[in-house]
């Protein structure tokens, strides 16, 4: 089944509803896919076409915020594997969100349903350098970071 949403753009069913958009992090335009969360009937809550609105509305800002995190999630991480003293080609000494920033590369954006969390609810996923398998998500709510991990924190 498609449809093509007026906010989420055109989409497929397939367990949930999926699609692909282009948007921009830190000045280059990515492909992405978006995933909405719904029944087959294609109807979405006021409360999702909210979240992601709001998150498109404070992209710009939030993308700074999002780097902050990934910075500090990064060498929580490195020094939790014991890589804080010594050197390691997956997990490079980084001090800088302009480091990070080359190390992920934005895939998709999840508008799960909307009572999961209280609050506009939103998931990011990355792929990262130093995590191919898991990768990197990002949950957001109201436009903050909630929480911060591999992939599947953001499902």
């Amino acid at each position: 089944m498609k449809i093509n949403d007026t906010v989420f753009g055109e989409l497929n069913y397939i367990t949930s509803w999926h699609g692909n958009a282009k948007i921009l992090f830190c000045g280059s335009e990515i492909d992405i896919a978006i995933m909405v969360d719904g029944e087959e009937d294609g109807i979405f809550s006021e409360a999702q076409y909210e979240a992601f609105n709001s998150l498109m509305r404070e992209w710009e800002q939030i993308q700074d915020s999002l780097l902050s995190a990934i910075l500090d999630y990064y060498l929580r991480v490195r020094s939790e594997l014991g890589y804080a003293d010594e050197e390691n080609k997956d997990y490079p000494l980084i001090d800088t969100t302009d480091q990070i920033r080359n190390m992920i590369k934005i895939v998709g954006i999840t508008v799960p349903y909307e009572d999961i969390f209280e609050g506009r609810d939103i998931g990011i996923t990355f792929d990262c350098n130093w995590d191919i398998e898991n990768g990197l998500g990002i949950r957001l709510i109201n436009e903050e970071v909630f929480k911060i991990g591999y992939q599947d924190v953001v499902f």
